[in-house]
């Protein structure tokens, strides 16, 4: 289990959730919430809640006398023959259920090969996704799957992608300086939702937040029609609150 450390409530969620989760697999007979709160040192109050989490996403199970262990979920994300399709259904469950707590369409995105990869999304007809007219792959100026997948890359990598990939004018608000995007880039607080104000399509604002496992550089993102945008910051913070469980699948 990897997770790269940044200073934000989703990742100190999920690096608590595998200290318990670690606790509990190496216990295969089961260990008590007291126990638990001994070896992690975690407070009653913080380890009840992750408990609840662990047991809604099937990592932990209780068994009859109250103790903790592994659940169905955490079974088939270790094992090595169906992970991939486990950790994809798990990872659209959860994509449904944030999309529904905050309103609005979700995307799972990826940085793979030097390229923006959206590998997974939940939209509906009262949240419809964004309507990709131009390719994320070459629009990642623009976008806030773009722009935060960006942010997580080194000086060198940014200065990479982007020379790799015009930086052409899509709205009237978008960025097509490269010295510019690279400073707000430069200045992105790690704990900030990145925006986008219809710089990638008139009508539509979006969010995105950060969820790097690892070596695996990847974002949360939503977005909304524009005579929804004053729901947009108190949506990308619902996003960011709710981002743990998907980080944590993913450092699994």
């Amino acid at each position: 289990m990897a997770l790269t450390h940044e200073p934000t409530a989703p990742y100190h969620s999920a690096q608590d959730a595998l200290r318990v989760l670690e606790t509990v697999a190496r216990n295969t007979t089961g260990i008590t919430d007291t126990e638990l709160a001994r070896r992690t040192r975690l407070g009653p109050e913080r380890l009840t809640a992750l408990l609840r989490m662990l047991r809604r996403e099937g990592y932990v199970e209780q068994v009859t006398d109250g103790a903790y262990v592994t659940g169905e979920a955490l079974r088939r994300l270790g094992s090595t023959h169906d992970r991939e399709q486990a950790l994809r259904e798990k990872l659209q469950l959860m994509l449904v259920r944030l999309r529904d707590s905050v309103g609005a369409a979700v995307y799972l995105s990826r940085y793979v090969d030097g390229e923006v990869k959206v590998t997974q999304y939940a939209d509906s007809p009262a949240t419809p996704a964004v309507n990709e007219w131009v390719d994320f792959r070459s629009s990642a100026h623009a976008t806030a799957v773009g722009k935060s997948l960006l942010t997580q890359l080194d000086h060198n990598a940014r200065r990479d992608h982007l020379s790799r990939h015009r930086m052409a004018r899509l709205t009237s608000r978008t960025i097509t300086s490269d010295r510019l995007l690279l400073s707000r880039l430069e200045s992105q607080p790690p704990t900030v939702p990145v925006l986008d104000l219809q710089e990638y399509a008139v009508g539509t604002v979006c969010a995105a937040v950060p969820i790097t496992a690892g070596s695996s550089v990847g974002c949360l993102a939503l977005s909304l029609p524009v005579e929804h945008a004053h729901r947009l910051r108190q949506a990308a913070n619902t996003l960011n609150r709710n981002a743990a469980p998907v980080l944590l699948s993913l450092a699994i």
